[in-house]
């Protein structure tokens, strides 16, 4: 699909990514050591894809540590909280899979393409979704999803069959199910991963 501005944008690289996986990871600002302790975790779960929000240095020494270790174990990590070309350029300089957005910024999402990394923005509104897809786009965040709940979706499928939505903000095992149910492609969830007793409830929709 060809934008209005006459620009090609896709991230149609999502459908190996992310389809047929339910749960995707996110690491906020927990330091290299951490990060790299909870991506194994993950990896371990049988969670695929991890993002690391770059907020900081300390989050890009984060993001550049645990993409070394994806790569290593044929993971794809990516950047998330992107929302400059300053920060598409970050992410690829330490090897970032993928960016993950907000919300929908044109500039960062084409930036994004052209560095070849596939982008993932936020959306939250009707019009969000119309103007992304408009953009090429097929896979689409919805945040934040705890506040937009399972209904949206349900309500999205209809004038946007092909959206495929990640579910990310607030998103645990506790209400992952009810999001994936809603038809939801995949959840990404946090400090789920940090809590020993969710970890059963994490694999159980891994298994689905």
């Amino acid at each position: 699909m060809t934008s209005s501005a006459g620009t090609d944008v896709t991230n149609a690289e999502f459908d190996g990514i992310l389809a047929g996986r339910p749960l995707m990871a996110i690491f906020r600002g927990l330091g290299v050591d951490r990060s790299i302790e909870l991506a194994r975790r993950a990896w371990d779960l049988g969670i695929e894809a991890v993002e690391l929000p770059i907020q900081s240095e300390a989050d890009v020494d984060a993001l550049a540590a645990v993409a070394e270790a994806g790569r290593a174990e044929g993971r794809l990590v990516g950047a998330g909280t992107v929302v400059s070309t300053r920060h598409v350029e970050l992410a690829a300089s330490v090897g970032a899979a993928f960016t993950v957005s907000p919300g929908l910024d044109a500039d960062v999402v084409r930036a994004s393409a052209a560095a070849g990394l596939p982008p993932l923005p936020g959306v939250a509104t009707p019009t969000e979704v119309q103007a992304a897809m408009a953009l090429g786009l097929t896979w689409l965040k919805a945040f934040p999803a705890s506040l937009l709940g399972p209904a949206w979706f349900r309500a999205m499928a209809g004038p946007f069959p092909d959206a495929r939505f990640v579910a990310t903000g607030g998103m645990d095992a506790q209400n992952a199910a009810a999001f994936l149910d809603a038809g939801v492609r995949t959840v990404a969830v946090g400090s789920a991963l940090a809590d020993p007793a969710q970890l059963p409830a994490l694999a159980a929709l891994l298994r689905r």
